[in-house]
């Protein structure tokens, strides 16, 4: 069995997910549980977990009762206000849904390069590990400073790095990126998803080969146990298919034992998200 730790569901509304831009056309429409169900199945996957794509309690609900209907849903990174005052007391009232897993913040979508460690944030997360949740970095280069401070103000959080990072893969950019990770890596409470890996190349264009320099780095940086697969469905069919997503991936793990393969398509998601 194979689990697909990241996926995202959405009944389209062209004000609230106006990050669909004109150029993402194939992704401006519905997505629902349906359109995924058999795709998993026919490629060995027997669960997944959908994460957030907008900020709201709304898409947590939302999710949840998804999970309710499907049981191939296992998990859900939600959303919470990682600022909000009361945010202990929110986090009381989710204590029944134990679908939910973690939560996520979009921080790459924030101007400010150290949003994460803003004092109320940093409350928030502490909460989030206090009641046992997992929370998903998604972040750009503006973010990596901060999100080494927040790493050492918050050592008992289990944090899950999301798209290795969002290196720029279509430029062949390395360095500043490996850095990071060099850092990033050193905190034993951070695993990282391989996931969303053709849409930061070229599009159009893209080749397995490119792909190699920077999975290589998260392999040996983060090691086998601290890795997972996650295909950023539906927002993968910009770049690539379902089929192509698990492929570039794939293509890189000759190296890897049946028990590490085991371990990256399924234990590791299962142990980390508790599933």
């Amino acid at each position: 069995m194979r689990i697909d730790t990241h996926q995202h569901f959405w009944k389209f509304d062209p004000i609230r997910d106006s990050w669909i831009t004109e150029e993402m056309q194939v992704i401006k429409r519905d997505f629902s549980p349906l359109d995924i169900q058999f795709v998993l199945e026919r490629n060995g996957f027997g669960g997944s977990v959908a994460v957030q794509a907008d900020q709201s309690k709304e898409e947590t609900a939302y999710l949840v009762q998804l999970a309710n209907d499907y049981p191939f849903i296992k998990g859900v990174v939600g959303w919470i206000d990682l600022q909000a005052a009361d945010i202990r007391q929110q986090l009381d009232s989710y204590q029944s849904d134990t679908v939910i897993k973690g939560f996520r913040h979009i921080v790459e979508g924030e101007a400010d390069p150290d949003f994460l460690i803003r004092p109320a944030i940093l409350n928030g997360l502490k909460a989030l590990a206090d009641y046992g949740y997992t929370y998903d970095l998604l972040i750009r280069p503006r973010h990596y400073a901060a999100t080494l401070d927040c790493l050492q103000q918050n050592p008992n959080l289990q944090f899950v790095l999301d798209h290795i990072a969002k290196p720029p893969i279509k430029s062949k950019a390395f360095d500043e990126w490996a850095t990071f990770i060099d850092a990033l890596s050193a905190f034993p409470n951070v695993v990282c998803k391989v996931s969303g890996l053709a849409t930061e190349a070229d599009w159009e264009g893209w080749k397995l080969d490119d792909f190699k320099q920077y999975l290589e780095h998260i392999f040996a940086r983060f090691g086998k146990e601290r890795i997972m697969y996650g295909s950023d469905w539906p927002v993968c069919l910009l770049a690539a298919s379902y089929e192509e997503s698990i492929a570039i991936v794939e293509d890189k793990l000759g190296q890897f034992t049946a028990a590490e393969k085991n371990a990256f398509w399924a234990e590791n998601a299962i142990r980390i998200y508790n599933l």
